[in-house]
């Protein structure tokens, strides 16, 4: 694992509130909607790839979803999660990884990642992460990113922004592109930050 970059996270999650945080949103409308447009059952296996202390957890619980898992490389952050949860945490996964360092046990028929794809900037890390979802997604992925209207940096680090064709050419081997859509986020601090939104169905001919 990256010392230093774990190290960024956790003193995020440990010194600013979630008001004091670009990425807060207070309901993920657009998660939560390309989620349910997948139909899938209440015990579908959904992961949410650097998840930290996003409520998606919540409201994927609120509806019923059984088996979910949240993955990030601070500590701290799923520690907030879990509290603000309670007794709810006790039904969710909890992996504290660095998403390059990922070696899922099981696959997941929902692949969900808002926070950690933009921050892969160096090709190496941009293939360990198609790897990982070549082998770990069974059925749906959902990429949410910078867009190239979107900011250059967050939390102080450098970011890759994408735009619809960037992310279905990276992705394109093993998944075919459902829907992409952008769509402003509004920061805790009133900014307005683009993202891009894309959905993606596993190709059923692809061994795992």
């Amino acid at each position: 694992m990256n010392d230093a970059k774990k190290s960024h996270w956790e003193n995020i999650y440990e010194t600013k509130t979630p008001n004091e945080v670009s990425w807060t949103e207070e309901k993920p409308e657009t998660s939560l909607d390309f989620i349910q447009s997948f139909s899938m059952d209440k015990t579908a296996k959904i992961i949410d790839i650097g998840g930290g202390e996003s409520k998606l957890v919540d409201f994927l619980l609120e509806e019923g979803y059984e088996n979910i898992t949240v993955l990030d490389i601070s500590q701290n952050a799923l520690n907030r999660a879990k509290k603000r949860l309670g007794k709810n945490a006790e039904k969710v996964t909890w992996i504290v990884s660095d998403i390059t360092d990922f070696n899922p046990e099981e696959s997941y028929d929902v692949w969900h990642d808002r926070a950690v794809f933009h921050f892969l900037t160096e090709e190496k890390d941009i293939k360990i992460y198609q790897k990982l979802v070549d082998k770990a997604v069974n059925n749906f992925m959902v990429i949410g990113t910078f867009s190239t209207n979107g900011p250059l940096k967050c939390s102080g680090l450098e970011i890759k922004q994408n735009d619809e064709t960037s992310l279905i050419s990276t992705f394109e081997k093993n998944f075919e592109k459902i829907n992409c859509l952008t769509t402003n986020h509004k920061t805790p601090f009133e900014t307005i930050q683009n993202f891009i939104f894309c959905s993606f169905k596993k190709n059923i001919n692809v061994d795992k």
